[in-house]
């Protein structure tokens, strides 16, 4: 049940992210879908106890997975789906409480937050970069195949 409340929580979260960056009518609903799915897989995989950057380099690659599959259907860039459905998935807590340690003093608590933060932002760009060149290169095979043979 919580799982499908953070999907839901998520979409609404996305739906608003959506707005502010003035993605086109109509691709709201699927970019909110996007950012929905991605954080769904998040919390799904720390519900089985796995480390918050793995979990958080997988939610980035389902988003970076359905933005593709999405540009292709709707013939629009990927961007316009990966930005705001990746947003749920910025660590913004964990830049918090690396704050709010470091303000405290606590040197070795700063440091342990401050480096999973770091990778899960890392993991967040890394998977969207991965997913990314896999596609494009899946785009070039594809498209090789295509040509005329001379």
């Amino acid at each position: 049940m919580t799982i499908l409340l953070q999907f839901i929580y998520a979409f609404f979260a996305t739906f608003g992210f959506c707005l502010i960056f003035h993605v086109p009518f109509r691709h709201i609903v699927p970019a909110s879908l996007v950012g929905a799915c991605g954080w769904a897989t998040y919390h799904f995989l720390l519900f089985l106890e796995t480390s918050p950057v793995f979990a958080c380099f997988i939610g980035a690659c389902v988003v970076g997975i359905l933005s593709e599959i999405l540009c292709r259907l709707c013939k629009e860039a990927s961007l316009i789906f990966i930005i705001p459905g990746v947003l749920p998935l910025v660590p913004g807590a964990g830049m918090y409480y690396t704050m709010l340690s470091l303000m405290s003093d606590d040197m070795l608590e700063t440091a342990r937050i401050a480096t999973e933060t770091l990778l899960m932002a890392g993991g967040i760009a890394m998977a969207i970069l991965l997913v990314s060149s896999i596609s494009r290169m899946i785009t070039l095979i594809v498209m090789m195949g295509r040509e005329p043979h001379s």
